[in-house]
């Protein structure tokens, strides 16, 4: 009984506010469970988002890559089979998915097979090199990032039946910073001679296995209510189904179009870092990027989470305007020649990445608070798939800067930033009502 109120305690002084603790959009015997399950959430969420940042594609298994001698087209593969593997599936998912009255199961296995996969690049590395070793993590992140998107489909119609409204951006931001203050650490280690680089990244993969092992087991515990298991159809009959919603729901739309402009926020960094190098600044060190991107995630996501509640909406529209000025500005100073200048680009991408947090948790609440139970996770599946395919075809920005150099490609990503601000500003305030 002790241990039941200090969790309550906990929960009512972390989620207290002027309304106060009222369940508005689950049941009753849900909001009795809430306090429990919202330190669940926290808990699996921060250890999966700890082990996002120990394998990041786009630094940790670049430069492991690198390093083993793996070939730069297996290298390039990484991010679009990390992106598109995790998203593309969802719409074919969804629907046998939606089979399962409570889907806290599929994510559980979801994050083992994660775990299971990052375990295994972590054995290629110590095993092989070359591009046998290449080919091997290319493989064994696809096959994580399989497992990725069943957890993106279930996660957010489990967090709407086993969180009220007002509290879902609030743990899915206390997670975030506390998965920062991990990797953080490891950043800082990777950033010292103390210890062999290798052995760290290394070391960082079985324990990034370890950490989606446990947080399966953690979410397995979530006391969730049976939901509806209607429309578990075929395939491509759900397809078809779910592509209604686009004629149906115009606010829909105007969401996907939003969060496709603000794509620009995750494409964007390696073509700071390219300008920034070819500028004399050679930001290429494996600590300080991921640092940057941790202390990023630690400033910003708890704030984030928190007005996310209040209004998605305004987090969406500023998060586009920050992400706008950082990509204007740094284009401009790329053009002029002038980014090479003492700590500009560590700032321009710490201020970026404080953007793409806004907009991760932004959007994520906002799809889970405008969808109702009966929609949420085909509203789900059916965002992150034309979001995979936006992010696939995001490859084209390698030839434009081929053609006409990064300093192109950053000024029409702050354009495609601008754009947002106008979309997002015509989404409506799902938090009231």
């Amino acid at each position: 009984m002790a241990s039941r109120t200090t969790t309550q305690k906990a929960f009512q002084a972390i989620t207290i506010d002027d309304e106060g603790r009222v369940c508005a959009d689950i049941p009753e015997s849900a909001c009795h469970q809430e306090p429990g399950n919202f330190f669940k959430h926290v808990g699996s969420l921060a250890l999966t988002k700890g082990a996002d940042g120990l394998i990041d594609p786009k630094l940790v298994l670049s430069w492991l890559m690198t390093s083993l001698g793996a070939p730069v087209a297996l290298i390039g593969l990484l991010v679009p089979v990390r992106e598109a593997g995790a998203l593309l599936p969802q719409l074919l998912t969804a629907g046998y998915l939606r089979k399962l009255q409570r889907r806290k199961w599929a994510w559980a296995v979801g994050s083992l097979v994660q775990g299971l996969g990052a375990a295994a690049i972590g054995l290629v590395a110590i095993t092989m090199t070359g591009a046998a070793a290449g080919w091997a993590i290319v493989i064994a992140l696809a096959i994580l990032a399989l497992a990725r998107s069943i957890c993106s489909v279930c996660y957010k119609d489990v967090l709407g039946k086993t969180i009220d409204k007002s509290r879902r951006g609030t743990a899915t931001g206390l997670a975030g910073s506390i998965a920062s203050v991990s990797v953080i650490v490891y950043a800082l280690a990777l950033s010292s001679d103390l210890v062999d680089r290798m052995l760290l990244v290394t070391g960082g993969l079985f324990l990034a296995g370890g950490a989606w092992i446990l947080s399966a087991l953690l979410f397995s515990t979530l006391k969730e209510e049976a939901g509806a298991t209607e429309g578990g159809k075929t395939a491509l009959k759900e397809a078809y189904n779910n592509f209604t919603y686009l004629r149906d729901d115009p606010q829909l739309v105007r969401f996907i179009l939003t969060r496709g402009l603000l794509t620009a926020t995750a494409l964007a960094p390696p073509f700071m870092i390219a300008v920034g190098s070819q500028a004399g600044e050679g930001y290429d060190k494996l600590g300080f990027l991921v640092l940057a991107s941790a202390l990023a995630s630690l400033c910003s996501s708890f704030v984030w989470g928190r007005l996310s509640d209040r209004s998605s909406r305004k987090v969406l529209v500023f998060s586009a305007m920050v992400a706008a000025i950082i990509l204007a500005v740094t284009s401009w100073l790329a053009f002029a020649g002038t980014l090479s200048g003492g700590y500009i680009l560590p700032v321009l991408l710490f201020g970026l990445m404080i953007a793409y947090q806004g907009v991760r948790l932004g959007r994520s609440t906002h799809l889970v608070d405008m969808a109702d139970k009966d929609s949420r996770a085909a509203y789900t599946a059916l965002s992150n798939t034309i979001i995979g395919l936006l992010l696939l075809a995001g490859g084209v920005f390698s030839l434009v800067a081929n053609w006409f150099g990064g300093e192109v490609v950053l000024a029409v990503m702050a354009g495609m930033s601008g754009l947002a601000i106008w979309a997002a500003f015509g989404l409506d305030e799902v938090q009231r009502g």
